[in-house]
């Protein structure tokens, strides 16, 4: 069952829930949503190790059932994950082996350092290995570290697609899904005109689904160490002129999540919902330059990003870690 929305009625978030410790803060639906208003302020930036989220208000969405559908799909999704040196990825691979029928959305950055045969053998391979057979992958910058990510893509084999672009489609249950790869020099830029974007235009002409997800490395917007990714921007645009619904990414260190976005990257209430889950077991980092559309972050947990997609609408949660307290959860329909 979906919402009793009408698709002329902009989308709002349900409820918001955000647990740091023992301090909670939810925001049930009611009035006007701030992710419809322009330029709604993010409140101040979260501190090194802290958690921070605005307040959020949204029209309730009625009608929608808590039941899953047959044509319900589970992801799991989360970037920058398997350090030899550390266990944080165990931690978080445990939360993975929790839900063994979700699909693993792999958001690059997988095999520290260097992304080279021997890193993904003795790294990604005990912890997320297990889980090869239902992921999805996209490269991260440290794949390329090794040439022309070679050992990414004798790991994943078909499921990384074609090694000479690193981007693909494909169904999940009702819901079209986008590969991106965001390393553009790599595979012939990713500017308006190149390969990349042109198959990309031409793939959501091709799939005009209600409801689309799609997911690269590099964010085209962060408030961490990285920041803003320019170089992916014509991606981004027809992402968002072809109303896809959510755009996931890992490359900081850290979880955020946006102000729904429209093509500009400007707060719209019909836009793309931006999460950053550069939470996969890498060292996390504090947030340098806080982005003035920024509604969730945190920087104390690693953790992996659970999605149900449903009919016309879908819920997340951030899970966190053994021993980890951050959360944040809500649910949206589709644009």
């Amino acid at each position: 069952m979906r919402p009793t929305l009408a698709r002329g009625v902009a989308p709002v978030v349900l409820a918001v829930a955000v647990t740091v410790g023992c301090a909670s803060a939810s925001v049930p639906g009611a009035g006007t949503s701030s992710e419809q208003g322009a330029g709604s302020p993010a409140g101040a930036a979260a501190a090194p190790g802290s958690a921070s989220a605005p307040h959020q208000a949204g029209a309730a969405v009625t009608g929608v059932s808590s039941g899953r559908a047959s044509t319900d799909r589970v992801v799991i999704a989360a970037g920058d994950i398997a350090e030899c040196s550390g266990d944080r990825d165990e931690a978080t691979a445990a939360l993975v082996a929790a839900n063994p029928t979700a699909t693993v959305l792999a958001l690059g950055d997988l095999a520290y350092p260097d992304g080279s045969a021997q890193d993904f053998a003795d790294c990604y391979g005990p912890s997320w290995g297990a889980f090869k057979a239902r992921t999805r992958p996209v490269p991260g910058n440290h794949e390329y570290r090794t040439r022309d990510a070679r050992a990414y893509f004798s790991y994943f084999g078909a499921a990384a697609g074609d090694p000479s672009q690193g981007y693909y489609s494909f169904e999940l249950g009702l819901w079209h899904v986008v590969a991106l790869n965001s390393n553009c020099k790599e595979v012939g830029g990713c500017e308006a005109g190149s390969p990349q974007e042109q198959w990309l235009r031409a793939d959501l002409a091709a799939h005009p689904r209600e409801c689309t997800l799609a997911y690269m490395h590099h964010p085209r917007f962060s408030s961490g160490k990285h920041g803003n990714t320019e170089d992916v921007d014509a991606l981004w645009r027809a992402l968002a002129e072809a109303k896809v619904d959510v755009v996931l990414s890992g490359h900081d260190h850290s979880y955020e999540r946006f102000h729904l976005k429209n093509a500009a990257g400007s707060p719209y209430g019909y836009g793309m919902r931006l999460i950053v889950v550069g939470t996969g077991g890498a060292s996390l980092r504090p947030f340098e330059s806080l982005q003035p559309d920024s509604y969730v972050r945190a920087s104390v947990a690693d953790g992996v990003l659970k999605m149900n997609l449903r009919t016309g609408w879908y819920d997340w949660r951030f899970l966190p870690a053994s021993g980890e307290t951050f959360t944040e959860y809500s649910s949206a329909p589709c644009v």
